[in-house]
């Protein structure tokens, strides 16, 4: 009698230990409708969208550059602030293949048109493999990598801006923000982070991000400030 009351408590011993986990683990987890995937997506398509018409906008900006070389762009504004400036270095072309190069703006298109899909699957709340929403994050997280490449080469290099790649590269921020607001809060990933979890729940992500915004801002301004409002 005594062994069988042993190997229950036993038994049950794991079990409460799990359920200590799970009632651990679900006051860890962010809540609130700004956690959810309805914002969460919502945020992200409405940014995927602005990036994918200002690909569009670029791609035709591209296109009139090559049938009038000389010609004079609606976004050509001074001598900082002009796409066709922009356009016309070898870092809008970069991936040459056959002789021929093909601007950003048109892989822009192809990429945003991704985000825009895999926003709405999410607005719809259908559930994607772990490893589909890991590669998502991943293609977010090289986007806004090789956006900020571009904008550094404008600032720094080419030393002139264009206002449609400058809003390109505030939307894939907030694309990238939101994404992984709901790669963590919404698909779980990575695993049970409880760093990230706390992040989310204590709402630290909205200082990091308003901070993230207004470092981008000031060195813009304090690179071509004057001249932009020259």
């Amino acid at each position: 009698m005594s062994t069988s009351n042993h190997d229950s408590a036993d038994n049950r011993e794991p079990e409460a230990a799990i359920d200590a986990n799970d009632a651990a683990n679900a006051v860890e987890s962010p809540r609130g409708w700004r956690h959810a995937a309805t914002w969460t997506y919502l945020v992200m398509l409405l940014a995927s969208a602005v990036a994918l018409v200002v690909s569009f906008v670029l791609s035709a900006e591209t296109l009139k550059l090559a049938r009038t070389p000389n010609a004079i762009l609606d976004c050509d504004i001074n001598s900082v602030l002009s796409c066709s400036t922009v356009a016309q270095s070898w870092q809008s072309e970069i991936v040459k293949f056959g002789g021929l190069s093909y601007p950003n703006a048109f892989f822009g298109i192809a990429a945003e048109s991704v985000f825009v899909t895999v926003a709405v699957i999410g607005l719809a709340r259908v559930r994607v493999p772990r490893w589909f929403a890991a590669c998502t994050w991943l293609g977010g997280l090289a986007a806004i990598l090789y956006s900020y490449w571009l904008t550094t080469q404008s600032l720094f290099v080419i030393n002139a801006l264009c206002p449609w790649c400058l809003a390109l590269m505030f939307s894939t921020t907030i694309q990238f923000m939101a994404l992984s607001h709901a790669t963590v809060t919404v698909q779980g990933l990575p695993g049970r982070s409880r760093a990230l979890r706390t992040y989310y729940r204590l709402n630290y992500d909205l200082m990091a991000d308003a901070v993230w915004i207004v470092a981008i801002i000031a060195i813009i301004l304090i690179k071509d400030g004057a001249a932009i409002f020259a």
